[in-house]
């Protein structure tokens, strides 16, 4: 085993993992490592780049997921996301969507190793973070595992240091990004043979994670999980597996713990402009699977209470659900 910075991670995914996500979700984990959603090159080199690349401290651990093809590009951005303080640069080598291979990047790349050791090399010379890669098993009928192999192993030599593999193929036409979440099989061993052929190189393993089980089964043969939409929708999965996960006792928050330190964050975001919807619908999966999850979901969803722009509604939905939670002040 390496070491620890990637054992429990969350995946970087578009309209999802934005800041407020990320802030919320350090309150659940303090371990976790997060990832922004992908900014494409040219977002930073011709838009607001504060708009894209603000976060605050409290997020760290944290990589800045990049997508683009072009080394120089890369490079530029890989050294404003080190002057933003980030702790890692990974470049995305997976997205299947049609709008991103467009642009000639996501994970149609992986059929040019030799330009993604090219983007891997020019970022690595141009900053001192470590830089990863997230990547499928294979495109389209691409089925054998000798071809992931040759990829990493291909990019671990540009100086990659860990690769967040998605253990399913990416099927480049006929299929949408939720169908290739979905439809191409999983194929765990591929992953596990990854470790096995680069052992010092972390490998993570990511796609259709979404029990303790399944978790602590993987850590058994590679470095690290990511947890998608599981973790998304199941927050508090993330907050649990840190008591296996890390090898160590972790002081974890209650659920009521979690919304009394988000309080102050939502306040302090709606004195700058930010709508109420835009923090509340990130933490509907707090009470997933617990007492009391249909009520807090409702509450939070109340476009009446929203529009109110009241960070008070966390308090009042909370006090629906663990009455205790929330001292009586009348």
């Amino acid at each position: 085993m390496n070491n620890f910075a990637h054992r429990l991670c969350v995946a970087p995914m578009m309209d999802w993992t934005d800041r407020h996500c990320r802030y919320f979700l350090r309150l659940v984990s303090a371990r976790s490592r997060l990832y922004t959603e992908m900014i494409t090159t040219g977002a930073l080199m011709f838009g607001n780049v504060p708009r894209h690349l603000d976060f605050d401290p409290a997020e760290h651990p944290m990589g800045l997921q990049l997508g683009g093809s072009d080394p120089q590009a890369l490079a530029h951005c890989a050294r404003l996301g080190e002057a933003w303080g980030y702790d890692e640069i990974n470049l995305n080598v997976g997205c299947p969507s049609e709008r991103v291979q467009t642009g000639s990047f996501g994970a149609c790349l992986m059929a040019d190793p030799v330009l993604v050791a090219e983007c891997v090399r020019a970022i690595r010379d141009a900053i001192g973070l470590p830089v990863t890669v997230k990547h499928r098993i294979g495109i389209d009928a691409i089925e054998e595992y000798g071809f992931v192999r040759d990829f990493v192993g291909t990019v671990a030599e540009a100086g990659a240091t860990a690769f967040l593999v998605h253990a399913r193929n990416a099927i480049l036409k006929g299929l949408s990004p939720k169908e290739n979440r979905e439809v191409p099989p999983l194929k765990y061993d591929y992953v596990h043979r990854l470790k096995r052929d680069f052992p010092n190189v972390t490998i993570v393993i990511n796609g259709g994670i979404a029990s303790h089980e399944v978790i602590a089964e993987e850590l058994q043969h590679v470095d690290g999980v990511m947890l998608g939409r599981a973790g998304y929708h199941n927050p508090y999965l993330l907050a649990e597996a840190e008591a296996y996960a890390f090898g160590e006792p972790a002081h974890r928050r209650t659920r009521a713990e979690i919304v009394h330190a988000l309080v102050p964050y939502v306040e302090a975001q709606l004195s700058q402009g930010v709508s109420l919807r835009a923090i509340a619908r990130h933490v509907l999966g707090l009470y997933h699977g617990a007492s009391g999850a249909r009520a807090w979901r409702r509450i939070l969803s109340d476009a009446s209470q929203l529009d109110r722009g009241d960070p008070e509604v966390f308090l009042l939905a909370l006090r629906e659900v663990e009455p205790v939670a929330v001292p009586d002040t009348a």
